[in-house]
């Protein structure tokens, strides 16, 4: 065959290839034309839990291992069609992961803000639409037959323990109430459930996608000097584990009503995530009642004997995680040695048993075992709910509402649209829609740069990177970009970072901007006409104190990485045409706080040491940017409206387990105790400036602050309330003594002491006595 035969053989194979993807069904088991009798497990009449079981009764015991790994294949006899439970759904439909692919009609998918900036908001509801949007575009691209799965592996709901972790973009911050009240919204959203929660029966096939918490715990180290998420051991005391890194996950269980987990590849106090009994069964199954499917990190079982050397041989390693309560490999080690493991009789066939029922049940309240999921609920769910209108809107909301404004001197921001004829962009970040996406990013259904949003609002626009090798910048152009800066009449600057900075397997070492960064921004400021703006691209934070004192470097604007309608909501608040309203949900230390060693998970500080903590809750450090912390082209007044409680009566005679400190037990409360000593607060705010929608964050202090292991400050409530011109409104917050005014003991148990504690909202404190 000649070359040019062969050429056009070759293009006339892949067009065939693209017919069949475009034109393919939804893959689903118990389809009647696959001639298979009518089996128990396909009666969508009977119990979902009886037809898993029937199912698994069915299976040899070599298909019953070839379904312990991501990528299950059909079994072509019973009628059962493949699956692939690895997909990604972190901010969008992913391009990561073997789930889903973008050959088919559908080519592109809506690329919300990284989480770091959609948590900015501050706006629960706003978290559940984007969730909600995710999952439909999910089941629209498996209708398509462009999905082999409908599991999604998000959201990460790790706290963000240190800023230099690579994924702490993926986060929602710092605080486990913020990190957990998200991670319940994006589920409800997803999987189908309505935003209040309980729409969902666990026994139907009703599951628009499932969502899976990630990563069960304490996964928020990569690679950092000679330390990796592989090998590391992580030190953590019940205190902290109790009151910091397990309650976003119980929150995402109980309250989000996830149907996945994902365990992590790190060992806790020497244990691995995936083989820890206490922590997949006593833990997640028993004490918190969770119900799906628990998926191990990918490769993690091959890394308990590869790496960690926890298991002896392959065989140990899968034993102790079938029996630990873990269910699907992702990866190939049950594959191979599950069988030799059984065997060697190091578990019983009753392990895998377990792990398959919950694997089918799954599948079935996704409806994959109930017909062809285009005649189901969601089978009106395709290519037109995919980058539509409506959502392309919301990822422009998201962004919108997330930008943080850090600094703003008089007559900086917003710009004028008249008094403002010429700009110019300079930075890596200035002509980059990739950046902009973060981490698994999908193919975005628009891209806008932000110099090309700012076009909409002036004609004359110059651009220069300034940094010759984008973010790293070890080399600048700067005399040219200071000539630029020169003719213009106002400079934005675009630094930051991207992903050669942080991301996955990527850890930072220092805090600073990369490179030469800082002194390109100070060279252009100087040269300008008029004080700059400095726009920061990045997901976790960077020290960037020189421009906070700066006077010609007149505004700070934060815009993580915001999605694909960035560069236009970055335009909008430029220009003033949306008043930002963004607060922090991490703090931003100083480039000093990497003397700290990465691997130090205690969270409160150690004044024998110099250890400062972590996290606004603990650290007593000095800090470049606090949690919560955000600007408005708008000033607000808050106050407290009279009549709030001021003193909690808790009889001690209804509590027990009184610790030596003085202290009691919540535990010994009950529930109704603590039921009837919740109490609503009121904070009025005025808006003193133009409409916008604005943040309001009530924190709980206490004061013994001084003791072993007490809190600075935890945040109560938040909400986002809308405002018009000088305009006054009310917030209402439930406050619960038993929650916001306990703290965990060396324990790990709930205590609560009597005396004064305040709750705080801006610069407003209002005392509330707990009186035993």
């Amino acid at each position: 065959m000649s070359p040019h035969n062969l050429i056009a053989l070759i293009l006339l194979m892949k067009q065939l290839a693209m017919i069949i993807i475009v034109s393919a069904e939804p893959p689903f088991s118990c389809n009647p034309a696959s001639h298979t009798p009518p089996y128990s497990f396909c009666n969508a009449s009977l119990p979902i839990s009886q037809r898993a079981h029937d199912v698994v009764s069915r299976l040899t015991l070599d298909e019953k291992v070839l379904q312990l790994v991501n990528g299950a294949p059909e079994i072509p006899r019973l009628g059962i069609s493949a699956y692939e439970w690895w997909s990604e759904g972190l901010h969008g439909v992913s391009r990561h992961g073997k789930g889903v692919r973008f050959n088919g009609t559908i080519t592109a998918s809506t690329m919300f803000p990284q989480v770091i900036l959609t948590v900015a908001s501050f706006d629960s509801r706003l978290w559940y639409r984007i969730g909600q949007a995710i999952g439909r575009e999910a089941r629209a691209m498996y209708n398509e037959g462009q999905a082999r799965g409908l599991t999604f592996w998000a959201p990460n709901i790790n706290v963000l323990r240190d800023p230099r972790w690579g994924r702490g973009q993926e986060t929602p911050g710092e605080d486990p109430l913020v990190v957990g009240d998200y991670s319940v919204s994006y589920v409800r959203g997803i999987q189908g459930d309505t935003f209040e929660g309980g729409k969902l029966d666990p026994d139907s096939d009703h599951l628009q996608a499932s969502a899976c918490c990630k990563h069960f715990i304490a996964n928020d180290l990569d690679n950092w000097k000679t330390v990796n998420r592989y090998n590391f051991d992580a030190n953590i005391t019940q205190q902290d584990m109790v009151d910091t890194y397990l309650p976003p996950f119980q929150k995402c269980v109980q309250q989000g009503q996830a149907s996945g987990i994902m365990c992590a590849y790190n060992r806790v106090n020497g244990v691995p995530n995936c083989a820890d009994y206490n922590l997949l069964t006593k833990t997640a199954r028993q004490a918190w009642r969770f119900k799906g499917y628990i998926a191990s990190d990918c490769d993690a079982v091959a890394t308990m004997h590869d790496v960690q050397r926890y298991s002896k041989l392959p065989e140990d390693a899968v034993a102790s995680v079938l029996k630990a309560g873990m269910d699907v490999n992702c990866g190939s080690y049950l594959k191979k040695y599950t069988k030799s493991a059984l065997e060697m009789k190091k578990l019983t066939e009753a392990d895998i048993d377990r792990a398959l029922e919950n694997l089918f049940t799954i599948r079935m309240r996704l409806g994959l075992f109930s017909g062809n999921p285009k005649t189901g609920m969601y089978g009106n769910l395709g290519p037109k709910q995919v980058c539509s209108t409506e959502h392309h809107s919301l990822a422009l909301e998201a962004a919108r509402n997330g930008i943080v404004l850090l600094k703003n001197s008089p007559d900086t921001l917003p710009l004028s649209k008249t008094k403002t004829p010429t700009i110019a962009v300079i930075g890596p970040n200035g002509n980059t829609t990739e950046t902009f996406l973060g981490n698994y990013e999908g193919v975005a259904c628009k891209n806008i740069t932000i110099l090309q949003a700012l076009g909409n609002y002036v004609t004359n626009i110059q651009y220069h990177q300034g940094c010759v090798d984008s973010v790293n910048c070890t080399s600048i152009e700067i005399d040219e970009a200071v000539g630029v800066a020169k003719v213009v009449d106002f400079v934005i600057l675009v630094m930051g970072l991207d992903q050669s900075q942080e991301r996955e397997k990527h850890d930072r070492v220092e805090l600073g901007l990369p490179g030469k960064q800082e002194d390109l921004v100070v060279a252009v400021a100087q040269a300008a006409k008029k004080p700059v703006l400095l726009v920061l691209v990045c997901g976790g934070p960077v020290d960037v104190s020189f421009a906070k004192t700066d006077a010609k470097i007149g505004s700070i604007l934060w815009a993580g990485y915001p999605g694909e309608a960035g560069g236009t909501a970055l335009a909008e608040i430029i220009f003033g045409d949306h008043n930002p309203g963004g607060r922090l949900p991490m703090t931003w230390y100083p480039k000093e706080f990497t003397n700290i060693a990465m691997t130090d998970m205690r969270m409160r500080p150690d004044p024998s040491s110099g250890y400062p903590g972590r996290t606004y809750r603990f650290y007593n450090g000095k800090t470049v940017f606090e949690f919560g912390y955000g600007l408005s082209y708008s000033t607000y007044f808050y106050k407290f409206v009279s009549g709030t409680q001021n003193k909690i009566f808790i009889n001690p005679n209804q509590a027990s387990h009184n610790t030596p400190s003085g202290e009691v037990l919540v535990s010994g409360f009950g529930v109704e105790l603590c039921e009837k000593v919740k109490f609503t607060v009121v904070v009025g705010v005025q808006n003193h400036g133009p409409a916008s929608n604005h943040t309001v964050l009530l924190f709980a202090k206490w004061d013994h602050t001084g003791s072993s292991g007490h809190l600075i400050k935890q945040l109560v409530g938040f909400e986002r309330v809308s405002l018009g011109a000088m305009e006054r409104g009310e917030v209402e917050f439930v406050v619960k003594p038993c929650e916001h005014f306990s703290r965990a003991n060396e324990f790990g148990l709930m205590v609560m002491k009597e005396g004064s504690h305040s709750l705080v909202v801006g610069d407003e404190e209002y005392i509330i006595d707990i009186v035993m």
